[in-house]
């Protein structure tokens, strides 16, 4: 008797190591400290959600889905660091959003371990690190985006911009990394080629996350004559910005990508701009879709902020549907599973994982923030502030596609 008491508690503790084991650990590897940490932290949040999302429904795979925080303080350097921690660890999967200069460091680790490591390869999933190099020249088999490209977003932007003729003199600024470069070529190119007869007053580019006064800038763009700005800004590099375009009084348009993120609803609102501030977006909170509308109001209700990121919920979703299709959670067996696959995305309308170069092509709505007419309709406001996102423009996915140069190298 006491040989089988013994035995079944040393079943029991196996039994506990192996669900210990069988959980399925993605790496966040996002700033929770820093500049950044607002926005990171935003993020953990939507995974965290996402994770028990899954988990209700049995996980993937019945394998439970755990988020485990990875603090990078939005450093390349860090990053690594903590990529190589989570491998150590046994992770198979990381996900990163917040600055392209990681995303680009990360895309090249994973790429480098996974030949030097056949058998133990790690997936980089991509929310929101938006450098256009990434599934270009850069493109990896090892990395899946699910945010469009600044390449996407500024086609489909400049195509609104074309067709609004008080647009007449633009001032660019943006931060002063990959990304930020990126938006001020594209306009440029874009918007020369679509309105030549629109002037480029200014062009400035500016350290990332270390700014705390732009008065100088702002006072800059009083002085250029400008009637609309196009930045990119993100975090509190676009919080900042506008509290000090409320400050000086600067009345101009502007156009975002990211103007939905920490603090900026408020700065919009204190600027007195009431549906002059558009962003850019593969999703908004009044979008009108019933089922986008439910996931919106319970997130807010468990996460105590709007759901900033929409792809998060489709990577999370199509992350599932390619372990099942594929019935593994293997990396390689899930990235095969991923290419091409198409996904009804978090606000209607199909969505599809490009083979080519694992962009994932998407609608795109364009949305301005203002007070809302119809509250029934459009029932969601941002941090309190009594205003909200207005739909303007919604492009389908076939309108929201732009070629790529990557040259996979296929495992």
């Amino acid at each position: 008797m006491h040989r089988l008491i013994v035995a079944a508690a040393a079943l029991a503790m196996l039994g506990g190591t192996a669900s210990a084991q069988d959980s399925l650990k993605i790496g966040y590897i996002d700033p929770l400290s820093g500049g950044g940490a607002s926005v990171g932290e935003g993020g953990l949040k939507t995974f965290q959600y996402l994770a028990d999302e899954l988990n209700a429904k049995g996980g993937i795979l019945g394998h439970k889905v755990e988020i485990v925080p990875m603090d990078n303080k939005t450093n390349p350097q860090e990053s690594l660091v903590q990529a190589q921690k989570a491998v150590d660890a046994g992770i198979h999967y990381l996900t990163q959003g917040n600055g392209s200069s990681v995303g680009a460091a990360l895309e090249d680790f994973v790429t480098k371990n996974n030949s030097r490591n056949p058998g133990k390869e790690v997936l980089y999933f991509n929310y929101a690190a938006v450098d256009p190099s990434m599934t270009n020249e850069k493109c990896s088999y090892w990395h899946f985006r699910w945010d469009a490209n600044s390449d996407i977003k500024m086609e489909a932007l400049t195509n609104y911009m074309k067709g609004q003729p008080s647009i007449k003199k633009v001032y660019l600024i943006n931060m002063d990394y990959s990304f930020g470069q990126s938006v001020r070529t594209e306009a440029r190119k874009m918007l020369g080629e679509k309105r030549p007869d629109i002037q480029i007053v200014g062009d400035e580019l500016h350290p990332m996350l270390k700014v705390t006064d732009f008065s100088p800038y702002i006072a800059k763009i009083k002085a250029s004559g400008a009637d609309t700005v196009v930045t990119g800004n993100w975090g509190q590099d676009f919080a900042l910005l506008l509290k000090a375009a409320a400050d000086a009084g600067l009345k101009v348009n502007w156009y975002t990508y990211y103007a939905g993120g920490a603090g900026g609803p408020t700065a919009i609102k204190q600027t007195g701009l009431d549906h002059q501030v558009f962003q850019i977006s593969e999703g908004i909170p009044n979008s009108g879709n019933k089922a986008a509308m439910e996931l919106e109001k319970d997130f807010r209700a468990k996460a105590n902020m709007s759901l900033w990121y929409p792809r998060a919920v489709n990577e999370m979703r199509m992350f599932k549907a390619a372990a099942e299709k594929a019935n593994s959670i293997d990396p390689v067996k899930v990235a095969a599973a991923l290419e091409d696959m198409k996904y009804e995305v978090l606000d209607g309308g199909e969505g599809i994982m490009r083979k080519d170069d694992h962009q994932f092509l998407q609608p795109i709505y364009i949305s301005s923030f203002g007070t809302l007419a119809d509250k029934a309709k459009e029932p969601f406001d941002e941090e309190n502030t009594g205003w909200g996102w207005h739909l303007v423009s919604k492009i389908e996915t076939a309108n929201a596609t732009v070629p790529t140069t990557c040259k996979m190298k296929r495992p």
